[in-house]
């Protein structure tokens, strides 16, 4: 008897969509929890360098929580390309300009750094309120 390991192809991915609600939830265990989501990782027929996972949607994204001074401490860094042009942004006013960027980023951190990692990003899509206009995919909730 002759048992075999089949890989995923990109064929095999159904593409399900499913619904995060981020109110009350800590921002590092949401996003390794939408990462292992969006690379696939819940699927039994998992395969590394295969797009197997779904489309992730938070909403609430207004609503996260940081543990201890994070929101003080914590820095976000970006360039502008020439020379000093290093800006940095604090947790806390990164919530009040762009809410939606903490969860893109902690997400980011956590995929490949390759084009894989570049196309998985693309399936998250996040939101500041309760509201998303992704009705038609029929999305599923997910508990967290």
């Amino acid at each position: 008897m002759k048992k075999y390991t089949t890989s995923a192809k990109y064929d095999d991915n159904k593409g399900n969509w499913c619904v995060v609600d981020a109110e009350g939830a800590v921002l590092g265990r949401l996003a390794s929890t939408i990462a292992s989501r969006l690379r696939g990782k819940h699927n039994p027929f998992f395969t590394p360098h295969v797009d197997s996972g779904d489309w992730v949607i938070v909403i609430n994204a207004d609503k996260i929580i940081l543990t201890g001074r994070k929101w003080e401490q914590k820095p976000y860094y970006r360039h502008s390309g020439y020379i000093g042009g290093l800006k940095t942004i604090t947790a806390q006013k990164l919530l009040e300009k762009k809410p939606e960027e903490l969860i893109r980023l902690a997400v980011k951190g956590m995929l490949p750094k390759n084009r894989l990692g570049r196309k998985l990003f693309k399936k998250l899509k996040v939101y500041a309120g309760d509201r998303h206009p992704h009705e038609a995919q029929r999305p599923e909730m997910l508990q967290i």
